[in-house]
């Protein structure tokens, strides 16, 4: 996904209160929640990780061109009743919102094209394209928040030799509830769930 990191507390202050909360004098002030962030006039794109507006920077070609042919692969490989989108919100609870770089869901009984977020239980897979600034995030904090809410498939994509992807797939342990590695691909991606589809990864970088 894009790069995370937070901005100086220099940013333009907020100063209007927010519900019951106390004026703001930083967007990234803590005790935020989704439905007080969503109409803010911000001048960047952001996540909410525990009710801290976190911004989400820039990311570079490579990492937005493999984003967007894994979505494209599993866009066109769905079944009934999944659909695939590109950075949609998932909203984790009231204080923690994210946009996966590439999220797999059941569509079933949602209202998609007013849906603003996912509700974490309707989806089957996330995915997270590993950048320089989203290391961390992507192997660290974002698995393990996902895995807290019971969605059953990760891929975490890295850059290896000669810009190829290398997909670590995972799949949630019912027991342990953390995801458990299942397979390194490389070179072609061939997996069953959360339904069959292979990938050239060779091809997800080719211009």
């Amino acid at each position: 996904m894009s790069a995370v990191r937070e901005v100086a507390m220099t940013a333009m202050p907020i100063d209007e209160p927010v519900g019951d909360h106390q004026d703001r004098t930083s967007p990234l002030s803590q005790d935020w929640t989704y439905e007080q962030v969503k109409n803010l006039d911000l001048p960047f794109d952001w996540d909410l990780v525990d009710g801290v507006i976190v911004v989400r920077g820039q990311t570079n070609q490579w990492h937005d061109q493999v984003r967007d042919r894994l979505f494209m692969a599993l866009f066109v490989a769905r079944v009934t009743p999944y659909a695939a989108n590109v950075e949609r919100c998932v909203l984790l609870d009231e204080d923690n919102t994210t946009k996966p770089d590439v999220v797999v869901f059941d569509k079933t009984d949602l209202d998609v094209f007013e849906l603003e977020c996912l509700p974490p239980e309707v989806v089957a897979l996330t995915v997270e394209v590993v950048s320089h600034g989203t290391r961390a995030n992507d192997r660290f904090r974002k698995p393990g928040q996902y895995a807290e809410k019971n969605i059953p498939y990760y891929w975490r994509v890295e850059r290896g030799v000669d810009n190829l992807p290398i997909v670590h797939e995972f799949h949630r342990d019912e027991e342990k509830g953390v995801y458990l590695p299942v397979a390194q691909h490389e070179g072609v991606l061939r997996t069953a769930v959360p339904y069959p589809v292979e990938i050239d990864l060779a091809a997800v970088v080719e211009l």
